[in-house]
């Protein structure tokens, strides 16, 4: 039998820091660093905010909520991953960030009251594109999906200096 990893507690710590992490990392930079990608078709570290504010509007909560009330018998909408680049946004950096510090502390309450014992991590949901799933992965994907994001963020700023850093490169994996 398979033993897993997640535990709600635990995954509550990574989702209740991300949009701390942000403000701390992203707040008084530079339009430089928060303009940067690494090329085209790739997210600036605002893009990726504008996603994650996304996504906590129509993915994670929703699609919890369906699996709860509906189990399999009904199928997530699809996720557009890219809608945040279709929106026009005039809100100022810090307007953004406390839209997406807010967003996810209702997310989170909403998650505590809808998942209150271990068993429902076992619930299952239908996805569009990969079928069956589980509370359980559709939490611990929201986890490393913040994770994913993050570092996203760190290396596309890091990228800025790679030509700068000479030889040390190197010792670098960011930069690789």
């Amino acid at each position: 039998m398979k033993e897993f990893q997640f535990q709600l507690g635990e995954a509550m710590e990574i989702l209740n820091r991300t949009p701390g992490t942000l403000s701390v990392l992203l707040s008084g930079l530079s339009d430089r660093w928060l303009d940067a990608n690494e090329g085209e078709d790739t997210w600036t570290p605002v893009q990726v905010l504008d996603h994650l504010i996304e996504g906590e509007k129509t993915n994670w909560i929703p699609r919890l909520e369906l699996m709860i009330r509906h189990g399999e018998d009904a199928t997530f909408p699809p996720f557009d991953r890219y809608a945040h680049l279709t929106k026009e946004s005039e809100s100022s950096l810090h307007s953004k960030l406390q839209e997406f510090r807010n967003l996810r502390r209702l997310n989170l309450i909403r998650l505590q009251e809808l998942v209150e014992a271990e068993e429902q991590l076992a619930l299952r949901g239908r996805h569009p594109q990969f079928g069956t799933v589980t509370v359980r992965e559709l939490l611990s994907t929201w986890v490393v999906h913040d994770l994913t994001h993050l570092y996203q963020i760190l290396r596309v700023m890091a990228k800025r200096y790679k030509r700068d850093v000479g030889p040390w490169i190197e010792f670098l994996g960011i930069l690789k």
